[in-house]
């Protein structure tokens, strides 16, 4: 079976997030969540941090292992021998940018790249939006992970 890398800031993992590599678990025979590391980029929780949150989340998928990048997607992706990038998408717009960037990613290296829609429930769910409606009091505890929710909680 194939091995796809499903990418992503996970700043913080969500529920989307989690619905995404269960359902890549089940439809891949090994699924590498990779967390971009760019240390240039603000982040709330640092590399550490975002690594263990999705070691706990993905310990319910033997075929799942998290992983961390710094560059080209596609770079990572051929050295870990991955053919298929996963790719969540909320709506049109998100299909919209990324078609383009898994056109170039096939031109790039022929990876290829698998689109999973969301699931409604998770439509609207986004880690920017988690933060900003956390950090202005709201509850954020239907959107993310009780672990996830504990330590956000902790960090705001």
């Amino acid at each position: 079976m194939a091995k796809a890398v499903f990418p992503g800031t996970f700043d913080p993992p969500t529920n989307g997030h989690l619905d995404i590599i269960a359902r890549a678990s089940a439809a891949f025979g090994e699924v590498i969540v990779a967390a971009g590391v760019n240390q240039s980029k603000s982040r709330l929780f640092d590399p550490d941090e975002r690594i263990a949150m999705l070691t706990e989340l993905a310990e319910p998928f033997p075929n799942v292992r998290i992983g961390t990048f710094d560059g080209l997607l596609v770079d990572y992706c051929r050295a870990e021998g991955a053919g298929v990038i996963v790719k969540g998408l909320r709506s049109a717009a998100d299909y919209d940018y990324e078609l383009q960037m898994a056109q170039l990613n096939h031109a790039m290296t022929g990876v290829d790249t698998m689109f999973l829609p969301t699931r409604s429930e998770n439509a609207f769910i986004s880690s920017s939006w988690v933060k900003e409606i956390a950090r202005l009091g709201g509850d954020v505890a239907a959107f993310v992970p009780p672990r996830v929710h504990a330590r956000l909680l902790e960090k705001l």
